[in-house]
């Protein structure tokens, strides 16, 4: 027998909200879904009439349709904002230049202007490249680190005023996991923050910091967007894969318990003579950074010295050397070539 939709009580639910566990139809879904964006949004005053606002855009289902739900937010409540993609090309064959195409699409279907940028460009390398020299163990981190960086170096080139992330609420319980895992005090106590980098850096947000992914997957399904599905072929080893499938099971057994661990997070006390890092820049490229060199520079020192190691772990002591670029001793090299990766 049919089930009436909870909300209007005058259509057939076509779904079960798991947030919630009511049964909506479609237009009802819709409705509620964009708003609980538009109430994430409003607040948190994350954008102000006027600004210049990137989309970080990937292709997968987070950021269509974050890319989506932003245009029509933009219009139905007059935000003031102009919109724009911006895209990373990470240079991983069968897989980004694949989902770079879904990219182009959304671009002509939403009219909203576009900017790639590729590691190959920016940094030299591919991660294809990266892979062969560092092994499936450790090429995330090298991956994060770089996109991270790309995207805003193509915010500054559009002179974007704010990037707003397609992270959903799985994506940030995930990280809350990890970080407390790792006993990552400074990462832990930040990464529930719906904006970050106004400390210096382009100001990130994030408007669907409380969709579930599985209702991000319904919005995308039932509006019938274009997106790509298929996952990285570098990321089944990720650290992060495993703190996704234990989220999975929690969620099975009390679907609360997502927002649960973000508030959690949100609700974090530190000591206070507990020591935190300093924001400072990176000497050598001026990003942002807690050392003399940034992460990303680190890493890519490692690559071209044939070291991918220097930059996995903390090595801050060689740091002076690497900016006097001065050679490593041959402990040093043994120690950072005698890695399992």
């Amino acid at each position: 027998m049919p089930v009436v939709c909870s909300s209007c009580e005058k259509k057939n639910a076509v779904l079960k909200r798991p947030k919630t566990g009511f049964s909506l139809c479609k237009d009802c879904f819709f409705w509620a879904f964009e708003e609980e964006v538009h109430q994430t949004i409003s607040s948190a005053r994350l954008f102000t009439a006027g600004e210049t606002v990137g989309i970080g855009a990937s292709g997968g289902k987070d950021s269509t349709v974050l890319a989506h739900v932003m245009k029509v937010l933009n219009e139905r409540y007059g935000y003031g904002l102009d919109l724009m993609l911006l895209s990373v090309d990470e240079g991983i064959t069968g897989y980004r230049d694949d989902s770079l195409e879904t990219v182009k699409r959304n671009q002509q279907q939403y009219d909203l202007p576009l900017k790639i940028v590729s590691y190959q460009e920016l940094y030299g390398w591919t991660m294809d490249a990266i892979v062969k020299q560092v092994g499936l163990k450790n090429n995330c981190t090298f991956c994060g680190v770089f996109r991270r960086q790309a995207l805003d170096r193509a915010a500054m080139m559009l002179k974007v005023d704010k990037i707003c992330t397609g992270h959903n609420a799985d994506d940030v319980a995930e990280t809350v996991l990890m970080n407390f895992l790792r006993g990552d005090i400074a990462r832990l106590r930040r990464c529930t923050a719906i904006t970050t980098g106004s400390e210096g850096a382009i100001p990130r947000c994030k408007p669907l910091k409380y969709a579930y992914e599985k209702e991000i997957v319904l919005y995308a399904y039932f509006k019938k967007l274009d997106y790509f599905s298929t996952e990285c072929v570098y990321s089944p080893n990720a650290y992060r894969g495993h703190a996704r499938a234990f989220l999975k099971d929690l969620e099975s057994i009390r679907p609360s318990s997502i927002v649960d661990i973000i508030h959690s997070g949100e609700n974090l006390s530190v000591k206070e003579d507990v020591k935190m890092p300093v924001q400072g820049t990176c000497v050598r490229c001026g990003y942002i950074s807690s050392q003399k060199l940034c992460k990303a520079c680190v890493l890519l020192e490692g690559l071209n010295r044939g070291l991918p190691k220097l930059g996995i772990g903390k090595h801050h002591k060689l740091h002076h050397k690497l900016l006097a670029q001065e050679p490593l001793t041959e402990k040093e090299e043994k120690k950072l070539k005698a890695v399992d990766f």
